[in-house]
């Protein structure tokens, strides 16, 4: 019988040193990571940061004190009807728009869910939980949700809430 000695590897593991972007680009290449390349084009240069006191990390980001959107405790962003009409004016961020038939319209509008029976059109880029803009055929923001299908399933099924709507543009008067 042979002798079998036995190997010890060591490892060695250097620390990853944090990038060192600025706070505005952080947030570029979040919404470019997030929407699709191109998209943080569309916000401009006049970004405001409010940060937490406890973790010193960013919560949410606005123009000129209008709210685009807050961070999620998972990462993700959610956007208010004012960060997707900002971001509609980039072309590549239409591929995370929802359109409703139009029928929908006006339930959406109040705030109320999405069902898949009732899409008419939906992006490519648009992944379970990912966050949506509902928009009309003339590219107006109806409201905000997120995704609880992705796009080839919400084309396909006609049972189920196809975005959970977190804002609608009607909702939004009633305050």
């Amino acid at each position: 019988m042979k002798d079998k000695s036995m190997c010890v590897y060591v490892y060695t593991f250097q620390y990853l040193k944090p990038l060192s972007l600025n706070w505005p680009d952080k947030i570029y290449h979040h919404i470019d990571a997030t929407f699709g390349v191109g998209v943080s084009t569309a916000l401009g240069e006049d970004l405001q940061f409010e940060f937490s006191k406890r973790t010193g990390r960013i919560k949410n980001f606005s123009i000129r004190n209008e709210l685009v959107a807050t961070f999620r405790t998972d990462g993700g962003l959610a956007l208010t009807i004012y960060g997707a009409k900002q971001l509609l004016k980039s072309k590549q961020f239409r591929e995370n728009c929802v359109i409703p038939t139009p029928e929908a319209i006006p339930f959406v509008s109040e705030g109320r869910s999405l069902f898949c029976k009732h899409v008419e059109w939906c992006g490519s880029h648009i992944r379970v939980g990912s966050d949506v803009a509902i928009i009309d055929k003339d590219n107006i923001v109806l409201a905000t949700g997120r995704a609880l299908f992705g796009y080839s399933i919400m084309k396909k099924y006609r049972v189920g809430v196809a975005v959970k709507i977190r804002e609608g543009i009607k909702s939004r008067l009633k305050e």
